[in-house]
């Protein structure tokens, strides 16, 4: 089980997809004492794993003393950033905190595009950077690429870059429309490509020894097993299941791209919200509909409920439109 904090809404840099328009602190972002009496509570609902990300995580004063804390407790901390602030100082004093791995976000090996899309000049140098200090550090680097339509053509390559670097696994995420994203919908790659897309990851990944994972793709498992291949991941999406994601205000909600608040830690322990809401029982009973419910995938893959949620008029439970899969059920009835 996992877990992701976006510890701050502070970010320096402004990405054209970023699920929380991040940028300027928010009002009211958990204080540090609230901060550890919710992290407490997740290492008591079971959670093993827990993400520190942003915005940009550094850039929040005590995230030191709470990536202490997790570990402390016997959380495994890792980090996601986007690098430009990690400088060997920086990155020391996450490895003495605690911080187990760390996962940057490299978008296409043409510096300018990446820096276009990352908002920010010199972006991909200043990442570049920021990886060998975390490395340098002892601090293992995952590398993570958002696919586009104009970025697709170079998984391959960022995949092969990835391993010059150093990185001990490389996640290719597909877009979601949410937050900023909502305005790239026409970028986003659609269910034929998505399929041809997750294929040639996988394809990849049977030629590398470094891992490869398409997230927010759960078809990947099916498309992996009708390979012949066997992968460490046994379930696609998890959102409700075995993740979900925390607000800097510390809003609660099913994972980042399905943005529907499910209480507040200040109002209500996180434990009793992951074990009570409604919605997450919902998402844990995997009666979904559509397709999905005959899939005989369904309990590995369970499509991805964000994109059921928003292409279904806000049906969680609905199927995922993105799968071009005809279930065994579905073909018994043709």
């Amino acid at each position: 089980m996992l877990i992701s904090w976006n510890s701050t809404n502070q970010c320096n840099l402004y990405c054209e997809h970023c699920y929380r328009d991040a940028g300027a602190r928010l009002e009211e972002e958990l204080s540090t004492a609230e901060a550890c009496k919710m992290i407490q509570e997740i290492k008591e609902a079971g959670f093993k794993i827990m993400i520190f990300s942003g915005g940009e995580p550094v850039m929040r004063p005590d995230i030191y003393e709470l990536i202490a804390y997790a570990s402390k407790i016997g959380l495994r901390a890792v980090m996601g950033t986007n690098a430009t602030l990690i400088s060997p100082d920086v990155a020391v004093k996450l490895k003495e905190a605690g911080i187990m791995a760390a996962a940057v976000s490299l978008d296409s090996l043409d510096a300018d595009k990446h820096d276009r899309f990352r908002g920010l000049p010199q972006a991909f140098d200043m990442t570049i950077k920021g990886i060998k200090n975390l490395q340098e550090a002892g601090i293992p680097v995952q590398i993570n690429t958002t696919v586009m339509d104009w970025n697709v053509d170079e998984i391959e390559a960022l995949c092969d870059y990835a391993i010059e670097l150093g990185a001990v696994a490389y996640h290719v995420f597909f877009l979601v429309p949410t937050g900023r994203a909502i305005n790239m919908e026409e970028e986003a790659l659609r269910v034929q490509a998505y399929e041809k897309t997750i294929k040639r990851l996988m394809k990849k990944q049977q030629q590398v020894d470094v891992e490869i994972k398409p997230t927010c793709a759960p078809q990947f498992i099916r498309i992996a097993e009708m390979m012949g291949m066997k992968l460490r991941f046994t379930r696609g999406c998890l959102a409700g299941i075995n993740y979900c994601i925390i607000s800097p205000r510390g809003d609660v909600q099913p994972c980042a791209y399905l943005d529907i608040p499910l209480g507040n830690v200040r109002d209500q322990a996180f434990d009793e919200i992951w074990q009570n809401n409604q919605l997450l029982l919902d998402l844990r009973t995997m009666d979904y509909s559509g397709k999905c419910g005959i899939c005989e995938y369904k309990l590995k893959c369970g499509g991805c409920r964000a994109r059921a949620y928003y292409y279904s008029n806000k049906d969680y439970m609905a199927e995922d439109e993105w799968c071009l899969y005809r279930p065994k059920g579905a073909r018994k009835h043709e």
